[in-house]
């Protein structure tokens, strides 16, 4: 909602001293939240002054265009006094007209610096504006001609064009409807000044008499009150009013007829909106009903729409012409030749209101306003505003007769609690505070011993239970005024073990270089198939959801690497040279227990109930996963690049072993989507927990990958079921280290993990660490063996190790590698 702070100040009286911040502070502290302030003028600079066209001579040019050469009055401020020449293009201006002028030294919106130069043969010292080129809105008839009484030439023009008058905008909560129109936030403005507020919508109307234009409400609970007024011999080429005009564009809004214009300025002042009709082309009486099946209207957007039998329909002998509160038709559409109009200030249902407007995707301001809840007192008063400014402006004469149907539905009366606003918002608010705050906003209290009872205003339809009543009884006393109360303290002793592992966990791979996701949790088919898993694998064995986000994705994923792989095609497709992402989340493997029992919704499952209840849940482990791709080392001055490989899968699940205090044993497996000679099984003992390795090339093309990216998937409940709490380093040793380098042929089946293992036993306390450093295949070693070199290094914590006891126990770790592994030393 937008509007000018001196529409504002036209219903309340507001204390000269406050500036148009402090109000927009203020009313966003009332709940009407400041989305921006407009200063028009800010853009404009230099002379920009009322000018009297003296001459206006046309000139044909050769391009077929017809300029303006005038001369223009702008009295003292060009600092001659004498007229003014200027070419102007536009022609809806004549001679005696009074224009705005911007002479040379003005800059216009856009950085548009104006100075004195020859075109079309001639010296334009200036120009003469439009609505657009002073960033007004759009041009509504080409050059903006003012007032005869607007003022001398010379004169500034800011004040008669409204370029000082600062506009506020708000967003405004669906909730609060009411401050959709000057009146609500003109109310609200008097409520946190404390100062006299002018109610727009309090006047004096004729009383209903029957006599005016039959109206029939079938419906009385859609439509509960229904006013026409009738409006004859209004002028259709009468000019909008100036200050209408701009106060409309303020608001947003693009002026288009008088008739119209009047319309959208009264619901924008009281906040109802209003509907005109051609009155020359009804015929019979208008009668609100529900419409039938098979009807349909062509409404004003020239849209013709399929009707629902829920929609509520205005129509007459004709047929239907309206669709009730949202929008009207085009049979009976206010045109340039219209001169009797039928004025509609009708009061309709909310939620038939929005219904209508989501069935029929149809978004009006009329419908915004009455789906969220207008004033239904204030039709008659909405009806006679609009029919007085037909009168002034277009005209017009009113005809004889009020037809006024139904009645307002009654406010709803609430019982609240003197202390509840004291225990909802921890403020000290007394008995007298309440009563005085919810009579500011406008309910009506009446006081019981240890309630009161509070009807709340027509205007406010929001207002309808004890909860509501604290609510505007906190924001009068001000949010600002709840206090800073620290929580207590959490029972129990901090973090569960589960929750310090994995923030570990986290920890540990943001210091990796790796970057956390959280992707889609949803999958079909096609992602098994990209993923390449074979139709009888137990990862397609999946959840389906009964309702899925997306049809094509209908089941909950068993595996994180579809959503990862995805993210890391998004960022490598949009120029990062490589990614390292990683993401923990559950996974759901379905359980076959039967459908899951209905109980009531009445009371709380007992603990059986409960237990059968979970008996019929999905399992769902937490999983953790990594994706390598890409560059992982950049290339320049220093050397050659590396991309990430399946080393680089393994290094990462081998490094979040250690931390977590767990020996990882990593052995060669075959298992997709990893490739089949490059994958590996990452285990403890017997439990396994998960792959890692290069991914297929298959599933990389799939995906949209560079080739060789990797991939580390594990069930993370498992690793932090034998994680350890706190990791102990290692004793360091002050003494030398006992380096051995010892190289064994052995059998291509024979894993190199199991080589190392048979290597680290037989060395035995002395051995502080292993590492595999060459694989050899060739003539040297014979058809079908490898030869594997490891590098020893021994350490005793209080001693030097001599060279026999070296040499002793090297031998004795190749003994146990050649007495389990067959294996021979080279």
């Amino acid at each position: 909602m937008k509007t000018s702070v001196s529409w504002i100040k036209d219903y309340v009286d507001l204390p000269a001293d406050v500036t148009t911040e402090q109000l927009a502070a203020r009313l966003t502290a009332l709940g009407l939240k400041l989305e921006a302030i407009e200063k028009p003028g800010d853009q404009i600079t230099g002379p920009l002054v009322i000018g009297r066209v003296l001459t206006m001579e046309p000139e044909p040019q050769k391009n077929g265009k017809t300029i303006n050469w005038c001369t223009v009055d702008v009295g003292d401020a060009n600092g001659t006094g004498e007229p003014q020449g200027i070419v102007c293009g536009a022609h809806n201006f004549a001679p005696g007209d009074l224009v705005v002028c911007v002479l040379p030294g003005g800059v216009l919106p856009g950085d548009f610096a104006i100075s004195a130069r020859k075109t079309y043969g001639h010296l334009s010292a200036g120009m003469i504006c439009s609505s657009r080129e002073l960033g007004l809105g759009g041009d509504h008839d080409g050059i903006i001609v003012l007032p005869a009484d607007a003022g001398e030439p010379g004169q500034d023009a800011f004040a008669v064009l409204g370029l000082s008058d600062e506009v506020i905008e708000f967003e405004i909560n669906p909730d609060r409807a009411y401050a959709l129109s000057l009146r609500g936030i003109a109310r609200d403005a008097a409520l946190a000044f404390d100062a006299p507020f002018r109610d727009p919508a309090a006047r004096e109307v004729p009383p209903a008499d029957g006599a005016g234009h039959p109206v029939v409400v079938d419906d009385p609970t859609g439509c509960p009150v229904f006013v026409a007024r009738t409006v004859s011999g209004v002028d259709p080429a009468a000019p909008t009013p100036d200050w209408m005009v701009r106060r409309l564009t303020q608001a947003g809004m693009r002026p288009i007829s008088l008739a119209v214009d009047v319309t959208n300025y009264v619901m924008l002042e009281i906040g109802r909106p209003i509907h005109g009709y051609d009155a020359d082309k009804l015929t019979g009486a208008i009668r609100v009903r529900r419409a039938q099946a098979g009807e349909r209207l062509t409404t004003l957007d020239g849209t013709d729409r399929a009707l629902s039998p829920e929609d509520l329909v205005v129509t007459d002998d004709s047929g239907i012409i309206g669709l009730g509160g949202v929008m009207g038709g085009e049979s009976t559409e206010l045109s340039s030749t219209t001169t009797r109009i039928l004025v509609e200030s009708a009061h309709w249902d909310a939620t038939s209101m929005f219904r209508t407007g989501k069935r029929h995707k149809l978004t009006s301001e009329a419908g915004k306003r009455n789906e969220r809840g207008v004033d239904p007192v204030v039709c008659e008063a909405a009806a006679d505003r609009v029919v007085e400014l037909l009168i002034a402006h277009g005209g017009g004469t009113a005809e004889q007769g009020v037809t006024v149907v139904g009645t307002p539905p009654a406010a709803p009366s609430i019982t609240i609690a003197y202390d509840l606003s004291a225990r909802i918002t921890g403020i000290e608010i007394d008995a007298d505070t309440v009563v005085t705050h919810l009579e500011a906003v406008g309910c009506t209290v009446v006081r019981e011993p240890e309630t009161l009872i509070a009807t709340a205003p027509t205007w406010r339809p929001d207002l309808t239970d004890p909860y509501d009543l604290v609510e505007e009884v906190a924001r009068v006393v001000g949010y600002d005024q709840v206090p800073s109360v620290l929580p207590r303290e959490a029972a129990g002793r901090g973090l569960s073990r589960e929750q310090r592992l994995r923030r570990r966990i986290g920890r540990l791979l943001a210091g990796a270089g790796c970057v956390e996701v959280i992707s889609f949790p949803f999958v079909g088919d096609a992602t098994f198939d990209a993923l390449g898993l074979p139709s009888d694998d137990l990862l397609r064995h999946a959840v389906r959801i009964a309702n899925p986000i997306s049809s094509e994705e209908p089941c909950y994923t068993t595996t994180l690497l579809p959503g990862l792989l995805k993210a890391a095609a998004r960022n490598i497709g949009r120029g990062a040279p490589g990614v390292s992402l990683f993401e923990t989340g559950s996974v759901a493997f379905p359980v076959d227990r039967g459908p899951a029992p209905i109980f009531g919704v009445d009371r709380r499952p007992d603990l059986d109930e409960l237990a059968k209840l979970l008996e019929t849940l999905p399992l769902q482990p937490l999983h953790l996963a990594v994706v390598l791709a890409g560059e992982s080392e950049r290339a320049g001055w220093w050397g050659e690049g590396r991309t990430s490989g399946w080393a680089d899968a393994i290094a990462v699940s081998r490094r979040l072993a250690d931390d977590l205090g767990v020996e990882l044993e990593v052995r060669s497996a075959v298992r997709e989507p990893w490739h089949p000679g490059r994958c590996a099984r990452l285990s403890v003992g017997d439990l396994v927990l998960g792959h890692a390795g290069e991914l297929h090339p298959k599933v990389c093309k799939a995906f949209g990958l560079p080739a060789r990216s990797a991939a580390v998937e594990i069930d993370l409940d498992l690793l932090m079921r034998v994680a350890v709490d706190v990791v102990t380093g290692p004793e360091l040793s002050s003494f030398p280290v006992a380096k051995e380098d010892v190289a064994l042929v052995v059998d291509d089946s024979v894993a190199a993990v199991d080589v190392g293992e048979a290597l680290r036993e037989g060395a035995g306390e002395l051995l502080e660490s292993i590492r595999l450093f060459d694989v050899y295949t060739g003539e040297q070693v014979g058809e079908g063996r490898k030869s594997l070199a490891f590098a020893l290094r021994f350490r005793a914590v209080d001693r030097t190790l001599t060279e026999e006891e070296t040499s002793a126990v090297r031998d004795s770790a190749v003994a146990v590698a050649a007495e389990r592994c067959g294996a021979v030393q080279r």
